[in-house]
């Protein structure tokens, strides 16, 4: 490759995103492209801790502005230890969740603001923007429905679905905001589907890159 590629893939909760992605990472380690899978809140060891207080369920207390915050500066600490070293070495990453997390969770379901939170983001990442957004698409509730099995959910998980269905709106709007960079899957089809779609999608931006 000419150089690295930074794909992020986001979506609702339960929506499958980390599943499909797991799925066609491991399909193009084995067609021998360098990859790397990373996450947000989190992907370093510093940006771990600061995720471990964000998602906390006892910290029920935090301003949504400090959350906003602790976001970016998490973000902040995974771009400079993990991120850009790997795309210096030419790498794919792949990254689940960045920057469109917080436009959609912090920005406009917790209404502070997209463009304010973008601000505060650009700080942050200093215009580092992926080079391909996959979107998962799901209706809030079935997605939450997916989830309501899990043993550990965070903070945000056991929001309202008040706040959920606010979520997927927000993502809405990025998807029509920003149509070249953010692709949209139907997260309703079969895993199979989902990560077949997900796989054309970035092998397609991978050979524009060649």
């Amino acid at each position: 490759m000419k150089k690295g590629l930074f794909l992020t893939i986001e979506g609702c909760d339960g929506s499958g995103k980390t599943t499909a992605s797991l799925t066609v990472i491991e399909i193009l380690k084995k067609q021998g492209y360098d990859v790397l899978y990373t996450r947000e809140p989190g992907g370093s060891d510093i940006a771990e801790q600061i995720r471990k207080v964000i998602l906390d369920v006892n910290n029920v207390a935090m301003d949504i502005r400090t959350e906003a915050l602790l976001y970016a500066a998490s973000r902040r600490q995974h771009l400079i230890e993990i991120i850009l070293p790997a795309l210096k070495e030419n790498k794919i990453v792949v990254c689940d969740r960045f920057v469109d997390s917080s436009l959609a969770y912090q920005g406009y379901a917790r209404g502070i603001g997209v463009d304010e939170v973008f601000s505060i983001n650009q700080f942050a990442i200093d215009n580092h923007m992926p080079d391909l957004t996959i979107y998962y698409a799901i209706d809030a509730q079935e997605g939450l429905n997916r989830i309501a099995s899990r043993k550990n959910l965070d903070r945000l998980d056991v929001e309202s679905i008040s706040f959920h269905k606010r979520v997927q709106e927000g993502y809405e709007l990025l998807c029509a905001k920003y149509p070249e960079r953010i692709k949209v899957i139907d997260a309703t089809l079969s895993k199979e589907e989902v990560a077949k779609k997900t796989y054309e999608l970035i092998i397609e931006k991978v050979k524009e890159n060649v």
